[in-house]
């Protein structure tokens, strides 16, 4: 009865305590406690093989191949019809407008038609019935000969250097319209104001193009293939870039030279090699040296 009694008063006095106890009021030693984990939990990737493309994109503006502009051969004419409409196809030789000399200007002919000297997409702009025409004013009519467009691109010139022709490309208008097209041309003379270089994009199709339309091109120059890794993963400071590399569970800074871009990746062209594991999420809070456990 005493030990019984000694048990129930030594259990109730310790459940108050926190202790434990064993019959006759005897004490255990304390349970070990749990070991603690060494250093501060970071997420890591593995730095892998990935290729690369070099892509430029550029701006540019869309024109006529070929340009015709279209006079009236005598002065003192004025158009008395117009035959044709804005943006309709027309062959060599149809006639456009009917131009007629007013009774109280002298000369000849008294009639004429101004016909296509080429087959093409026609342009005129403001144009109206009564509307006196010359040989050495504007033009009266535009045509795109054979409908023909290319889009003029400008470039620095690291870039231009970068470009050959034949060469394809991908080129989206405002509006998000696409077309290819492949460079015919790469233009000799840098414009003074911008020291820019010019180069021309003929469109395989100019279905849905017109002319003064701003476009860009996307031109695939070269590819690369080396080691990758998040973009998240650098950090760029006074020195450059860097990354932290976690080796032995300790943190390594490397200062890194970055190269292309896709996406969320970047390519790394020296410091990290592939295999490594890097900071996921580089971050000022750790520094060379740090103990982390890194977890994938």
């Amino acid at each position: 009865m005493i030990g019984t009694t000694s048990s129930r008063i030594c259990a109730s006095w310790l459940l108050a305590i926190g202790m434990s106890c064993v019959a006759h009021g005897a004490e255990s030693p304390p349970a070990p406690l749990p070991p603690q984990p060494r250093g501060m939990a970071v997420s890591v990737v593995t730095a892998k093989d990935s290729c690369f493309i070099d892509t430029l994109k550029l701006p540019g503006r869309i024109v006529a191949r070929d340009d015709i502009l279209v006079r009236p051969e005598a002065d003192g004419l004025q158009i008395g019809q117009i035959l044709v409409e804005d943006g309709a196809t027309v062959k060599s030789g149809e006639p456009l407008a009917q131009l007629v000399r007013p009774e109280w200007i002298p000369g000849t002919p008294t009639k004429a038609t101004l016909s296509a000297p080429a087959a093409g997409i026609l342009a005129y702009h403001r144009l109206a019935v009564g509307m006196f025409v010359s040989p050495r004013g504007e033009p009266v009519f535009r045509i795109i000969r054979d409908g023909e467009m290319e889009l003029v691109i400008e470039a620095p010139l690291g870039a231009l250097a970068k470009l050959e022709p034949g060469q394809p490309a991908r080129i989206t208008f405002l509006d998000e319209t696409e077309l290819v097209g492949t460079i015919r041309d790469i233009l000799p003379e840098i414009v003074p104001q911008t020291q820019l270089g010019r180069a021309r994009i003929k469109l395989l199709s100019s279905a849905g193009a017109r002319v003064g339309a701003f476009a860009t091109a996307a031109i695939d120059v070269g590819r690369s293939c080396g080691t990758t890794i998040p973009l998240s993963a650098v950090l760029y400071g006074p020195r450059g870039a860097i990354v932290q590399v976690v080796r032995n569970d300790r943190i390594q800074t490397r200062q890194v030279t970055t190269g292309l871009f896709a996406g969320p990746d970047v390519e790394i062209r020296s410091g990290v090699a592939t295999g490594d594991r890097v900071v996921a999420r580089a971050g000022a809070f750790l520094r060379e040296g740090d103990l982390v456990r890194p977890m994938p």
